[in-house]
């Protein structure tokens, strides 16, 4: 087994608890499902939130999808002029049988912008 990284992101709407856990799950969840996922290989997640998110950590999202083992940690992002406004980043651990170059990075919304490599 090897460890891999898997990012990705997605931007919401509003600054609500709502808002905020509705979109972390919705791009977790589809992180999950591309690279298919067992929940229980999870390592850790890290989040990050632009300075305008603050009504509630994106972590508790994960917690809600059963994510209970692994290790969530919730940051600010770094204030970049001119960087993409209402964001929530993740980048999960995950112990799998694949390789780096397997993994799917998943960016939603108008956080496709960040990684216009990926696009197809």
């Amino acid at each position: 087994m090897a460890i891999c990284a898997i990012r990705g992101a997605i931007t919401i709407d509003k600054n609500t608890k709502e808002d905020i856990f509705e979109n972390t799950s919705i791009l977790l969840k589809e992180i999950i499902s591309k690279n298919n996922i067992n929940i229980d290989d999870i390592i850790s997640i890290t989040f990050t939130a632009t300075e305008d998110i603050d009504a509630a950590y994106p972590a508790v999202a994960a917690r809600s999808l059963n994510i209970t083992k692994a290790a969530l940690l919730c940051f600010q992002e770094m204030k970049v002029v001119g960087s993409l406004k209402m964001c929530i980043r993740v980048m999960l651990l995950v112990e799998t049988n694949k390789t780096q170059e397997q993994m799917n990075h998943v960016y939603l919304k108008d956080a496709v912008v960040l990684r216009p490599d990926l696009l197809n």
